[in-house]
C-alpha cells in the first residue's frame, strides 16, 4: 500500500537517478578522445560529472526533506537572487568568459552559471506571485509578470544566450497560461513579442548567420554550418542500432562541444534511433510524473512549482534534441541531467527533490483527510 502511495516519488526518483548515471557514461564516451588530448587524462570531464552527480544527489534529498510551503514566503527573494546571479555575469573579474559569451561567474577554476540557477528562481517567483487570487484576470498583473519576467530574459540574452534565453520566455509563457491568462490576450501579446525576436537577431550578427547556417549549413561548412554538419553526420551514422557505446568518432575532435550541448548527437551515434528513442521515453516519463504531483498537489503554490519545473525540463529537452537535429537554428543548451556541467546538475536535480516534496506533503495531507 505504501509503495503505491509512493509511485511517483518512486518512478521520479528512479528516472532522475538514471539519467544522471547515464550522464556520466555519455560524457566519458564523448570526451575520453579530447580530454586526452588537452589535458592528458581521459577521464578528465567523468570526474568532474561524477563529483557533480553527487552533489546534485545531496540537493536532491536536502530538497526533498525540506517543506517546500516556507519557499511561498519568500518568493521575491528567489526573484531578486537570480537577478543578482544574472547581474554578476557582467561584474569585471567576477564574470568569466568563453567563446566570445560571459555566462559563468567564478574564481579560478570553480565556474558556475548563473542562468541555470535564475531559471529556476523564476519558476519558485511565478508560483508565488500567481498562487493568490485570480491576478491575470487583470491586464495589470500581466504586464507587471511579462516585465519581470523580461528582465531575466534581457539579462541573459546580453551575455550573450540565446538559447536559455528561449527556455526562460517559454517557461514564463506556459505559466501564465496555467495562472488562468486568456488566449485572446496571448494574441494580442504574440505580434510584438515576434517583431521584438527579429529586432533581436538583425542586431547581432552571428545570429543572422547562424539563421543562414541553418537554413542551408553547406554553404559555409568551415565556419558557421560545420558544428551542425557533424552533428548530422552522427545521427545519421548511428543508424538503427548505432556504432556502439564508445565507439563514436565525432567525439574524436570533429563535433564540437560533444559532451555538452552536443551530447545527444553522440548518443544517436553510439546508440542509434532505438537508444534515442529510449531516452526520449524516459525523459517524458519523468515529466509526465512531474506533472502528476502537480495535478494532484493541494494548493495552488505547490502545483505551480511541479508544473514549472516540468516545464524547464522539457523545454530544455526538447529545445536541445531540435537544435542537435537540425529542427532549430543552432544555439547552446545543455541536455538535463545528461551534458556535462555540474551547475546544471545542481540545478535540476535539486530541483526534482522539490518535487518529491511536494508528493510527500500531497500524500501525508491525503492521509490526514
Amino acid at each position: 500500500m505504501k509503495i503505491a502511495q509512493r509511485k511517483n516519488s518512486v518512478i521520479i526518483f528512479l528516472c532522475t537517478l538514471f539519467l544522471a548515471i547515464f550522464g556520466c557514461v555519455m560524457v566519458y564516451s564523448a570526451s575520453k578522445y579530447s580530454a586526452s588530448v588537452q589535458y592528458n587524462n581521459q577521464y578528465f570531464y567523468l570526474k568532474k560529472q561524477i563529483i557533480g552527480v553527487a552533489i546534485g544527489l545531496v540537493g536532491l534529498v536536502v530538497c526533498s526533506f525540506v517543506n517546500h510551503k516556507i519557499y511561498k514566503k519568500f518568493y521575491w527573494i528567489f526573484y531578486f537572487v537570480g537577478l543578482v546571479f544574472l547581474l554578476l555575469v557582467f561584474v569585471p573579474g567576477l564574470g568569466k568568459t568563453s567563446y566570445g559569451a560571459t555566462r559563468w561567474i567564478g574564481f579560478g577554476s570553480f565556474t558556475i552559471q548563473p542562468s541555470e540557477i535564475a531559471k529556476f528562481c523564476l519558476v519558485f517567483f511565478l508560483s508565488g506571485y500567481l498562487c493568490d487570487g485570480d491576478k491575470l484576470s487583470k491586464i495589470k498583473h500581466i504586464l507587471i509578470t511579462l516585465s519581470l519576467g523580461g528582465v531575466y530574459c534581457l539579462l541573459i540574452m546580453l551575455e550573450p544566450n540565446m538559447s536559455i534565453t528561449m527556455c526562460v520566455a517559454f517557461t514564463l509563457i506556459f505559466m501564465l497560461f496555467i495562472g488562468g491568462m486568456r488566449l485572446k490576450v496571448f494574441g494580442v501579446m504574440i505580434v510584438p513579442a515576434i517583431c521584438l525576436v527579429v529586432v533581436l537577431i538583425l542586431l547581432e550578427p552571428y545570429r543572422l548567420s547562424r539563421i543562414v547556417a541553418f537554413i542551408d549549413p553547406w554553404k559555409n561548412p568551415l565556419d558557421e554550418g560545420y558544428q551542425l554538419i557533424q552533428s548530422l553526420y552522427a545521427i545519421g551514422s548511428g543508424g538503427v542500432w548505432g556504432v556502439g557505446l564508445f565507439n563514436s568518432r565525432q567525439a574524436e575532435l570533429f563535433l564540437p562541444f560533444s559532451e555538452s550541448d552536443f551530447i545527444f548527437s553522440i548518443i544517436a551515434e553510439e546508440l542509434g534511433f532505438v537508444g534515442c528513442i529510449v531516452l526520449c521515453a524516459i525523459f517524458v516519463t519523468l515529466i509526465i510524473h512531474v506533472f502528476i504531483v502537480g495535478m494532484r498537489a493541494n494548493n495552488k503554490f505547490s502545483a505551480f512549482l511541479c508544473f514549472g519545473i516540468g516545464a524547464v525540463i522539457s523545454i530544455q529537452v526538447i529545445l536541445n534534441i531540435a537544435v542537435v537535429s537540425g529542427s532549430i537554428p543552432p544555439t547552446g543548451l545543455p541536455l538535463p541531467f545528461i551534458s556535462a556541467g555540474s551547475t546544471s546538475l545542481l540545478v535540476f536535480m535539486s530541483a526534482i527533490g522539490v518535487v518529491l516534496n511536494v508528493d510527500r506533503h500531497s500524500r501525508k495531507d491525503t492521509l490526514s483527510f
